[in-house]
């Protein structure tokens, strides 16, 4: 008896040796991606910006690769631009869906809302441009009196809807997990259910809700597919709500196709893509910020 139970801690152990190695080795390989990427888009975008000049390329308001003349700074503004309004019309329907969901809504209602809500997450990005270009676009030309209704406006509506599973998620989570002791304590305390939730709710929650932010923002600036068939793909200066423009995800796949081999237009359109990939890279430094406070604070 005793050799048998010595042989089967002998075989957990090697099954959890051969278990941790496993997690390991799948660790390794998502680091080696990473920085597999990385070495592709610094190896390969800067010599564009070697020769273009760095402040030329990220400053130069004209972008034609016929000319020669490769400057980013419309896309780089139209991406701020666009982002933003997104998460100023997205981030606040999100939270307060996320905050019916986790603390006001019936089980039964709140099912189904989750069930809307993944349904949402799974529609695939070039669905959603086709309906915007559909429906959305027509109805801003018409509303406006415009000559296209593709503009910096249809591509914020369409991002704003398009960030609201993340939004709604991963906000709900985290208002779902703060104590109930919490908020009973402070109704105990005379305040009202309102001021619970602004007061005690959500500042409990702030690192999830940020987070949920931060990721909204991460999926409106690395969209591309929805955004090309709304936004116009005009290389302008976001100069008002309804000019056509052109994001940085959208220059690279508007472009690459008929980009010449080893021309300076390629390794351009590759330099923008080390621009967008440290775009996120300080998007999710930002996310690391605000966990690592709260967990400090908490």
């Amino acid at each position: 008896m005793t050799d048998r139970r010595a042989a089967v801690r002998r075989r957990r152990k090697a099954a959890e040796r051969a278990m941790s190695l496993f997690f390991f080795l799948c660790g390794m390989a998502a680091i080696a991606f990473v920085l597999g990427i990385s070495l592709y888009l610094i190896i390969s975008g800067l010599p564009a910006i070697r020769e273009i000049g760095l402040r030329k390329f990220l400053t130069g308001p004209v972008w034609s690769p016929k000319q020669e003349r490769f400057g980013i700074l419309p896309f780089l503004l139209t991406s701020v631009a666009g982002t933003a309004g997104a998460v100023l019309l997205g981030v606040p329907v999100g939270l307060l869906a996320s905050m019916f969901l986790a603390k006001a809504a019936p089980p039964r209602l709140a099912a189904v809302i989750r069930t809307a809500v993944e349904l949402l997450a799974g529609i695939p990005s070039i669905v959603y441009g086709l309906v915007g270009m559909i429906v959305l676009v027509p109805v801003i030309q018409r509303t406006f009196g415009l000559a296209s209704g593709a503009s910096l406006l249809a591509a914020i509506l369409v991002l704003s809807i398009m960030i609201l599973p993340s939004v709604v998620s991963v906000a709900e989570m985290s208002l779902a997990a703060v104590p109930r002791e919490y908020e009973e304590a402070s109704l105990a305390l005379g305040a009202t259910w309102m001021e619970t939730l602004y007061f005690v709710t959500f500042p409990a929650a702030r690192s999830g809700i940020a987070a949920s932010v931060v990721l909204g923002a991460g999926r409106a600036i690395g969209e591309a597919m929805a955004i090309i068939m709304v936004s116009g793909n005009v290389p302008n200066l976001p100069g008002t709500l309804f000019a056509p423009v052109r994001f940085l995800t959208t220059a690279i796949a508007s472009e690459m196709s008929y980009a010449a081999a080893g021309s300076l237009h390629q390794m351009a359109l590759y330099s923008i893509g080390l621009v967008l990939f440290l775009f996120i890279m300080c998007i999710n430094v930002l996310l690391h910020f605000f966990v690592k406070k709260e967990g400090k604070h908490g």
